[in-house]
C-alpha cells in the first residue's frame, strides 16, 4: 500500500496526478487505510499483534487508568440495565423522592414510589460493523482497530465485574454470533474473532457489495431475547433504512450507538490531485483537492451528514458516542460514563417539581 496520504502531501508523477490506488474519500465515507507511522504502530495496526498481546497492552495502558478514574463506578457502563420494576408502594419518609411515580400518585392522590429489583442475568452485546469501510485511517490507526480496542476495553471492564458479553460480527453479512459469556478468556475469543475478517474479506469488490446495517440490527432484535445493553459499533456508512430497526431495538434494550470516524472524512485538506476509491464498491474518481470550492462542498456535505446522523440517533432514542482514530480511548470511555450519569440524573429528576428537582 502506498503511504503518501499519511504525509498529507502526495508525490506527483510527471503528469501531476497522484499514484494509483488512491483512497475512498467521499464525504462521510472512507476506504482503504493508510500505512501507520512507527514500528510499534505498524505491528499493532497490521494485525501481527495477537489478541493476547492486544488485551494485555490495553489492560496496562487503558484499563489501569480507567480503574482510577471510574473509582469503582462500573455500573455506569450499563446504566439501568440491571434494574427491573418490581412493585409500587406508598411513599415512606425515608424513601428517595426521585423514585416517586407521579402518574400513579396523581391517580390515587397518595404518593407512591417505584420498587426495583436487580436482574443479575443481564448481558452486554456488541454489534460490530467490520465491513470494508472501517478499514480506513488517515493516521496510525484504522477505524477497525479503534473499534476493536474500544470493544476489548468495555468487554473486559464488564466481565471483570460479573457481567456477560456477547457479539455479532458483520462483514458482508452477519458472519458470526458469539454467545454472551464472562471471563477474560471469552474477551480474548471475541477479540480474536474481530481480527479474523481481515483474512476473510471478499475476493473482489463486486462480492463485497454495500453495507446493510439494518440486517445486523434486525438479526440482533430476533436473537437477543433478554433485555440487555447493546453497543452498536459502526461508522454508520450504510444503505438507508437502518434508522427504524435501531429505534425498534432501543424499545426493548438499552442501546448505545458507538460511531467510529476518521478526521479526513469530515475535512479534506489541500493535497492536489487525488484518486479516491470507494472501498465497498471499488468505484474510483479523480478529484482536485487544490480547488477550494470542492473542499468547501465536501465539508458542507460532511457536516450535513453529521447533522442527519445526530438526528437519527435522537429519533431512535439511543445514546451516541463518537470514537475518532486520532482520539484518546480513555477520554472516550470517560465521556461515555459522564453521559450516562447525566442521563441517570435527568431520568430521576425529570418528572419532579422544580423545588424537589433542585433539592435532588
Amino acid at each position: 500500500m502506498k503511504n503518501w496520504l499519511r504525509k498529507l502531501a502526495p508525490p506527483r508523477s510527471a503528469s501531476g496526478a497522484s499514484p494509483p490506488g488512491g483512497r475512498h474519500l467521499r464525504p462521510g465515507e472512507a476506504g482503504s487505510a493508510v500505512a501507520p507511522r512507527g514500528e510499534g504502530a505498524a505491528q499493532a495496526v497490521s494485525g501481527h499483534e495477537n489478541a493476547e498481546h492486544i488485551l494485555r497492552r490495553l489492560e496496562w495502558t487503558v484499563i489501569r487508568r480507567l480503574d482510577g478514574l471510574l473509582q469503582g463506578d462500573y455500573r455506569t457502563l450499563m446504566r439501568g440495565a440491571g434494574l427491573d420494576l418490581a412493585d409500587l408502594r406508598e411513599y415512606q419518609h425515608h424513601d428517595d423522592v426521585r423514585h416517586i411515580d407521579w402518574n400513579v400518585t396523581a391517580r390515587l392522590q397518595v404518593p407512591h414510589v417505584r420498587v426495583y429489583t436487580e436482574d443479575r442475568e443481564m448481558a452486554a452485546w456488541f454489534l460490530l460493523d467490520l465491513s470494508p469501510s472501517v478499514d480506513f485511517g488517515s493516521g496510525e490507526l484504522r477505524k477497525r482497530h479503534v473499534s476493536a480496542e474500544f470493544t476489548a476495553v468495555l468487554a473486559r471492564l464488564l466481565t471483570r465485574h460479573g457481567n456477560r458479553v456477547g457479539a455479532m460480527l458483520y462483514g458482508s453479512g452477519v458472519d458470526s454470533v458469539i454467545p454472551a459469556r464472562g471471563g477474560r478468556r471469552h474477551v480474548l475469543h471475541l477479540l480474536h474473532s474481530m481480527q479474523q475478517p481481515d483474512a476473510q474479506q471478499p475476493a473482489s469488490q463486486a462480492d463485497a457489495g454495500v453495507t446493510r446495517l439494518q440486517d445486523l440490527l434486525k438479526s440482533a432484535a430476533s436473537l437477543i431475547k433478554r433485555r440487555s445493553t447493546v453497543f452498536v459499533v459502526s461508522d454508520f456508512i450504510s444503505e438507508p433504512g437502518w434508522e427504524h430497526p435501531l429505534g425498534l431495538l432501543a424499545q426493548r434494550h438499552e442501546v448505545v450507538a458507538v460511531r467510529v470516524v476518521d478526521p479526513l472524512e469530515l475535512d479534506l485538506p489541500d493535497l492536489g490531485l487525488l484518486t479516491i476509491r470507494d472501498s465497498e464498491t471499488g468505484e474510483q474518481l479523480l478529484v482536485d483537492t487544490h480547488d477550494a470550492g470542492f473542499r468547501k462542498r465536501f465539508a458542507r456535505i460532511a457536516a450535513q451528514r453529521e447533522a442527519e446522523l445526530r438526528e437519527s440517533f435522537v429519533k431512535a432514542g439511543v445514546d451516541a458516542l463518537e470514537l475518532s482514530t486520532d482520539g484518546d480511548l480513555v477520554e472516550a470511555v470517560m465521556r461515555f460514563t459522564d453521559m450516562r450519569k447525566r442521563r441517570v440524573r435527568m431520568a430521576a429528576g425529570g418528572g419532579l417539581p422544580a423545588h424537589l428537582r433542585r433539592a435532588a
